[in-house]
């Protein structure tokens, strides 16, 4: 019973064989056969046409970060008044037009908090 259980298995072994072989062996036969040109003009950096003039590990300023944490957590929020806006007329009626109003509300008044401390604010 064990041998027949085993030889269930030789094709699933033989596949995961092949997927593995099959990336290896085209990438290796590619770099055999394509040209080797370009040297280190090829390597070097290249950014839209232009000589890159610092390295790209720099560091950015906070404020990206800021607005971009921002744009998401207001695309997130928008994202509920979806799902409402489909099952109002059937399920929620006045209590969910209170309940999104107040939502909405919440969500202005985060909105107008935010424009006042100066984070959307591109200096």
């Amino acid at each position: 019973m064990s041998n027949s259980v085993l030889t269930n298995y030789i094709p699933i072994f033989l596949f995961m064989g092949l997927a593995f072989l099959f990336p290896v062996v085209t990438l290796l036969l590619a770099k055999l056969v394509r040209p080797q040109t370009g040297g280190e003009a090829k390597l070097t950096p290249y950014e839209c046409g232009v000589d890159p003039d610092s390295d790209a590990r720099k560091r950015y300023a906070i404020r990206y970060y800021v607005v971009a944490i921002l744009f998401v957590i207001f695309d997130v929020e928008t994202v509920f008044l979806f799902p409402w806006a489909i099952i109002y007329k059937k399920q929620l009626a006045l209590f969910g037009l209170v309940e999104m109003l107040v939502f909405l509300g919440i969500l202005i008044v985060g909105y107008v908090w935010i424009i006042n401390k100066g984070a959307l604010d591109w200096a």
